[in-house]
């Protein structure tokens, strides 16, 4: 009987590794896209932009985001400083890959709402920061071509190493190296290289956090090696599974701010 009872646990620690192993990087990376976070979520964002100097300033943001069936739609408001307040972001994050998501940034000094188009999303910072348009939306997975490198850890905790390749050459990245935690499916770190394959941009997730029972991040860092400017941003007040209304995420909202 005990005999039994080693070959049945040593069969299924064997078809765990099988499974491991034929994990493939897609896999990982849809297994992230797929980590359940609600279907509404709201943050108070805070963020600070550091020049190679070592100058800062400050930003406050609200933040809402509502799944509609696998696209989702996220809104943005800045609320601080003077400068910037009453600025808006809204976008669509379609699932479908043959459609381009939609974004539109209000700009409340020129009573304007500019549409970002695809290819300046993928390139253009978003408000000085070192987030593109296209980082501050959700990505489809079949964006890129993902390959599973190795595993390792990164701060004691067990990561994949997978790398992205974007199919299109419209990206400002030609490739990305990504370290996802397998704990709470959130990456580490993140390596972005540019068209010459010199490393650009580096994103540190600093801290997550579990809020309601679900992960998120806590706070993140985003690095232009090349210029040595610096993005931080912390989520403050997460919120999940909260009442939102469709009509948060329309241009006239956007417009009407706060």
């Amino acid at each position: 009987m005990k005999m039994v009872k080693m070959a049945t646990v040593l069969a299924l620690a064997f078809g765990s590794m099988v499974a491991a192993e034929t994990l493939s990087g897609r896999d990982i990376v849809q297994k992230v896209k797929d980590r359940p976070d609600g279907d509404t979520r709201s943050s108070e964002l805070s963020m600070t932009l550091i020049n190679k100097g070592g100058s800062k300033r400050e930003r406050k943001i609200s933040s809402f985001a509502m799944d509609v069936g696998k696209d989702t739609k996220q809104i943005m408001f800045f609320r601080y400083p003077n400068d910037v307040k009453g600025t808006g972001f809204l976008t669509v994050d379609y699932d479908d890959i043959s459609k381009d998501d939609d974004k539109w940034l209000y700009l409340p000094a020129m009573k304007k709402t500019r549409r970002i188009s695809g290819k300046s999303s993928k390139t253009d910072y978003f408000m000085g920061s070192d987030f593109t348009y296209d980082d501050v939306g959700e990505r489809n997975v079949d964006e890129d071509t993902h390959t599973l490198l190795r595993e390792e850890k990164v701060d004691g905790v067990d990561c994949w190493v997978v790398e992205s390749v974007p199919k299109k050459s419209d990206e400002i990245f030609s490739k990305k190296v990504m370290w996802i935690r397998k704990d709470c499916l959130i990456a580490a770190k993140v390596e972005y290289y540019d068209k010459l394959g010199k490393l650009h941009r580096f994103l540190k997730v600093e801290k997550v956090a579990q809020v309601d029972g679900f992960w998120a991040i806590a706070k993140m860092s985003m690095e232009n090696v090349q210029t040595n400017h610096k993005t931080i941003l912390e989520f403050n007040d997460l919120k999940f599974n909260i009442p939102l209304d469709a009509k948060t995420f329309t241009v006239p909202r956007l417009e009407r701010g706060l």
